[in-house]
């Protein structure tokens, strides 16, 4: 199993997603003679899981069941086990566009946290690109290592435990890219700059205070980047509905019962307006957004490096 080589079976000491729905999933590694315990019952290992093919629907004990999904970075960032606070797809996605990342290309990328980005970025850059990523915290980088090498992309990633802004990423020219998420960033834009390639590339700074922001552009300026620009991305997510209207009323109904003669005094015709109205309605699919929208997360400011 590899976050990046897709396999169709389910081996011993793989990393699998149990799917019980959109909004309940969880990983789990898979050993032989072991059990994971969910609401419809007991997963075992041996006979559940192990020789099975991924997405495979798995009957529990209790007669409900799931799917056994193969792990991708979008599903690791909805399920992975919390270190710190991590990005989601959203600022993945436009992070990874913004960068101008493709398979091949060097990034460095600080710090690494729970590894919600990095998995994104190694599957990005592979097969031959690659990704060194500091972590201050050393308890953090151990269990960075861990999982990299759990999930079979450890030949992709270097993971290096100092603190970047006063000893940078450990490398020089050559980068394509560089990623920035610690509380100052602006303290190592000049490690950042060393790091990229001589013939340029491009730099993005995650920071959830304005402050931080402005401090990280000052700091881009005075280190010859271009192209300096921040922004803020939010999801507005629709839920799309049937919505049942009525038909207005114009005027039409009233001259047809005056030229056919409706006579509202007969009880046999006091009924039929509102038979009118039940019939009178349409149907249609209508999006309708969430009254709860998920707020600010954090600025992303993006530069590149001058050639000059």
């Amino acid at each position: 199993m590899s976050f990046v080589e897709y396999g169709d079976t389910i081996k011993d000491g793989d990393t699998a997603i149990v799917f019980l729905g959109h909004e309940s999933m969880f990983p789990v590694k898979v050993q032989h003679g072991s059990v994971t315990q969910t609401k419809y019952g007991v997963i075992r290992h041996s006979t559940d899981l192990i020789g099975k093919k991924y997405g495979s629907k798995v009957t529990c004990s209790k007669g409900g069941w799931v799917f056994i999904l193969h792990p991708t970075p979008e599903l690791w960032t909805m399920n992975l086990p919390h270190r710190t606070q991590i990005l989601y797809s959203t600022d993945i996605s436009i992070i990874t566009m913004m960068l101008e990342l493709k398979p091949g290309s060097i990034v460095c990328e600080s710090g690494t946290g729970s590894g919600s980005l990095s998995h994104a970025l190694i599957r990005t850059v592979a097969p031959t690109g690659h990704l060194y990523t500091v972590e201050f915290h050393q308890q953090r980088a151990e269990k960075a290592r861990e999982e990299f090498r759990e999930h079979g992309v450890e030949h992709l990633v270097t993971v290096t435990n100092q603190d970047v802004c006063k000893n940078g990423f450990g490398v020089s020219n050559i980068a394509d890219a560089v990623f920035l998420d610690i509380p100052s960033p602006w303290e190592a834009i000049g490690h950042a700059k060393s790091a990229l390639k001589a013939e340029g590339g491009r730099i993005c700074s995650f920071s959830p205070c304005i402050e931080q922001v402005q401090r990280t552009c000052l700091a881009m300026e005075e280190y010859g980047f271009t192209e300096i620009n921040t922004l803020e991305i939010l999801l507005r997510v629709y839920n799309v509905r049937t919505v049942s209207l009525q038909i207005p009323d114009l005027g039409k109904a009233a001259e047809d019962n005056s030229s056919t003669g409706f006579d509202s005094s007969n009880p046999s015709h006091q009924e039929s307006p509102c038979a009118n109205l039940q019939q009178g309605t349409v149907q249609f699919k209508s999006g309708v957004p969430l009254r709860e929208v998920v707020g600010h997360t954090g600025y992303l400011t993006f530069a590149t490096k001058s050639l000059v």
